[in-house]
């Protein structure tokens, strides 16, 4: 298990190059496009969007084929759009490139997620899944940083050649590494999805996991393709800055995932989703109080520790929600968590071009630290689960 535990780990890092590898390059895609940096941040949109809205149809067809040859299609597929991001000509076609890249990214994370939650019992799923989350904000971090360091050197196209590049790089030894010859393929049947969906939504838990990750990421990531934008009008023309800024989230995360087993037992779930809520309010109050960069970079630390102390756990109880649906379960977590991230940058653009973003932060601080109390009043484990 620690074999697969690790190749899944290699895949959901190279999938999560892909996500905020465009934020700290987004002025530079403008300049070079002829758009609006405003327009140029919607590049987010266009990969978050398709990837919520293809989760429904991904999350059926996993729980009905086998998971792992379907990530590992996805994967292939996002690869080449990012290629053909590289080679775009307008910001059209960019923009199209970044769609379907989206829709193919959706079935990488949450269908890895769903492996893990096959394989792995409950009470010992928290540990797991950090890993997974480590590997995947080591991503992110990596990422954003490099993004922004590849295109000082040779320009924004060379970010997605080189993302793209070690996306396929990766398939060689996931490919038959992942293989497992006795999963049974299964058939596509439509008369399974009513009842999954039924069993998942039956649940009460359903509406806390679901809502709670739609607000985190619209409050939260919606900011993150203005990053580069607001350090631009105040003078840090440096996409790399930009990039270190935005990667400080990744090792928040990073931090998380290497010391999920030592937090669990200092706070328990409960204070972790609260605490976690809390500090995710607070770092929003510091990146309305716009100070200088090194500055940022550790509330960008601290917000992505604060981020994942709560979002792990509400991860958690959504793999529980309906188990023997659990592709489906996953991919409706990824569905709204993506679609919080698609809406996210449309409402802090719409601030910033007419009341100003910081109102916008203002409100995403009171929400985002109410979701941590919410969470940890309704998120409970049932006995059985405690072993």
């Amino acid at each position: 298990m620690n074999r697969t535990l690790n190749l899944l780990a290699f895949v959901v890092f190279t999938s999560a190059l892909f996500i905020r590898s465009t934020d700290p390059v987004i002025p530079q895609i403008a300049l070079a496009l002829h758009v609006k940096p405003a327009t140029a941040a919607l590049l987010s949109t266009a990969f978050t969007l398709p990837y919520a809205l293809v989760q429904p149809m991904l999350g059926a067809l996993a729980d009905m084929f086998s998971k792992a040859r379907l990530m590992l299609f996805c994967l292939l597929g996002v690869a080449l759009a990012t290629l053909v991001c590289g080679i775009a000509p307008s910001f059209e076609v960019l923009t199209i490139g970044r769609i379907v890249a989206g829709l193919a990214a959706g079935g990488v994370v949450p269908i890895a997620f769903a492996l893990v939650g096959d394989k792995i019992p409950f009470a010992r799923r928290q540990v797991a899944m950090g890993r997974l989350l480590f590997a995947i904000m080591t991503g992110n971090l990596l990422g954003a940083t490099c993004a922004g360091i590849v295109s000082d050197l040779v320009g924004w196209r060379g970010v997605f050649f080189v993302t793209g590049g070690l996306g396929l790089a990766v398939l060689l030894p996931a490919v038959p590494g992942l293989r497992d010859p006795g999963e049974r393929g299964g058939r596509f049947d439509l008369a399974t999805l009513g009842p999954n969906y039924r069993a998942i939504f039956r649940n009460p838990l359903a509406k806390i996991c679901f809502g709670a990750v739609f607000l985190e990421a619209l409050f939260m990531y919606g900011v993150f393709p203005h990053i580069a934008t607001m350090m631009y009008q105040a003078g840090e023309t440096r996409a790399s800055i930009a990039g270190v800024v935005i990667a400080g989230f990744g090792i928040g995360g990073a931090i998380y995932g290497a010391s999920v087993s030592r937090l669990l037992a200092l706070l328990g779930e409960t204070r972790m989703m609260r605490t976690g809520g809390a500090i995710m309010g607070f770092c929003l109050l510091v990146i309305a109080a716009r100070l200088a960069w090194p500055l940022e970079f550790l509330n960008f630390v601290l917000l992505g520790l604060g981020f994942y102390m709560l979002h792990a756990v509400i991860q958690i109880y959504a793999s529980e929600l309906a188990p023997a649906a659990r592709g489906t379960a996953m991919a409706l977590h990824s569905l709204f968590f993506f679609l919080g991230q698609a809406v996210g940058p449309a409402v802090y653009g719409a601030g910033l071009t007419s009341i100003g973003i910081t109102p916008v932060l203002l409100v995403g601080a009171f929400v985002l630290a109410g979701v941590g109390q919410v969470c940890a009043r309704k998120l409970r484990r049932s006995p059985k689960d405690a072993v």
